[in-house]
């Protein structure tokens, strides 16, 4: 801002800034001016020109003055109409301002309501909401609970479990306690299929062998041996195989293990004349009874070639009820002479109740006809005395005769 005077510029104006550059400019040419007739000076013709053009330039500058002042006129007017238009914009901003701050206000409250509404309604919902959650929680610790009971009663189980399977490793792995394996078993099938007196357990032969139970079939075929072998080794060593070579090998050893059991057998058990000429090896496996005839099928025929029959725990409850009608059969032979002796008493009887059932329905017929002559006589009696009641003796004379003679007959 420049104050001359009265008049206040603002540099920042362009009219000001134009006006302000024009004045320079003069100043420059009148300077310039001077510089030139100094150094005209000499020239006295220049001079008067000189002085023409000064005289030119200083009736153009008074022109400028007038411009200026007129501008200056403009500017202020301008500067009056700008701080109007501003003092109004300002007022206008302030009255706008003053709505907006008073909508704002009402917006605010009414928001405020709204929250403190939605609050309000938000806390109700979480308290329900909690509330549930509470019970559903409630619900579903019992049932973890109840489940965590299950899943401890299951872990006791699996670990009881794991005993006996490592009980059963342990009898597995040992020779002896595999063969008492295989013994027990065998003795819990035959127990259930055959009664006590059909069968031995640890049976003595005549050689000196000792078998693990002998049946007592009759002639024929005669008493049979059933033996039970359990060549596990052999199979483990095939279930662990895992190339086609180490199968090779291991079945090949399964085939010849099974081999000797029914060499053993064939030898020690099969005695002409006193057991049949046959025996049974007990398998108590079903995956190695399984393997042998899928796998070794030579083998099983081996076995019959050899009069050994190979049996599972399966196949070996059904030949002992197989056996079980054998005994049965020949227990009904044995007493088919007490049963034709009783079958004659008994059609004696039948015969002797023929007959007294005939008598009795001679009686029965002989006491019908007593009865029928014992009820026209009690007839007859009741109409005399209805006559001798009324004084009828016209009546009573013609029929005493009759009755007389009924009276003197045989009795009925």
């Amino acid at each position: 801002m420049i104050q001359l005077g009265d008049m206040t510029f603002d540099l920042s104006d362009p009219l000001t800034l134009g006006a302000g550059i024009l004045i320079g400019l003069l100043l420059l040419v009148l300077i310039l001016l001077i510089v030139v007739v100094r150094r005209a000076g000499r020239q006295g013709q220049s001079f008067a020109h000189m002085a023409g053009q000064v005289s030119r330039l200083a009736q153009d500058v008074q022109v400028l003055g007038q411009g200026q002042g007129q501008l200056a006129g403009n500017i202020q007017t301008v500067s009056d109409a700008q701080a109007t238009a501003q003092v109004r914009v300002i007022q206008t901003m302030e009255t706008r301002l003053a709505e907006v701050q008073a909508q704002v206000s009402d917006r605010l409250a009414e928001n405020a309501l709204k929250s403190a509404r939605s609050l309000s309604d938000l806390q109700d919902r979480m308290k329900e909401t909690l509330t549930g959650s509470s019970e559903k929680t409630t619900q579903s610790l019992t049932r973890l609970q109840e489940r965590l009971a299950t899943i401890d009663r299951a872990q006791t189980n699996i670990e009881k479990l794991s005993g006996d399977v490592l009980s059963l490793q342990d009898i597995l792995s040992n020779k002896q306690r595999r063969g008492m394996f295989g013994e027990i078993q065998l003795t819990d099938i035959v127990s259930n299929a055959l009664p006590a007196e059909s069968y031995s357990l640890q049976a003595t032969l005549s050689n000196g062998k000792r078998a693990d139970c002998l049946i007592h079939l009759p002639n024929p075929p005669g008493p049979i041996v059933i033996d039970a072998k359990f060549p596990f080794e052999a199979y483990e060593a095939y279930a662990a195989a895992r190339t086609k070579e180490e199968q090779a090998v291991a079945l090949r050893a399964l085939g010849n293990a099974v081999r000797v059991h029914i060499k053993d057998i064939s030898t020690k058990y099969l005695i002409e004349g006193e057991t049949a000429d046959g025996a049974l090896m007990f398998l108590p496996s079903e995956a190695v009874y399984a393997e042998l005839h899928s796998r070794l099928p030579e083998i099983v025929r081996e076995g019959f070639n050899a009069r050994v029959w190979i049996v599972s725990p399966t196949t070996c409850m059904a030949t002992l009820n197989t056996m079980r009608a054998i005994l049965k059969d020949a227990r009904m032979r044995e007493q088919a002479g007490a049963i034709r002796k009783e079958l004659a008493m008994l059609g004696g009887d039948v015969t002797r109740l023929v007959q007294r059932v005939g008598n009795l329905d001679r009686h029965f017929g002989q006491a019908a006809k007593d009865l029928e002559e014992i009820k026209i006589s009690a007839d007859k009696a009741g109409k005399r005395a209805h006559r001798l009641d009324h004084f009828d003796f016209e009546e009573l004379a013609p029929e005493a005769a009759p009755d007389a003679a009924a009276t003197l007959g045989p009795p009925g």
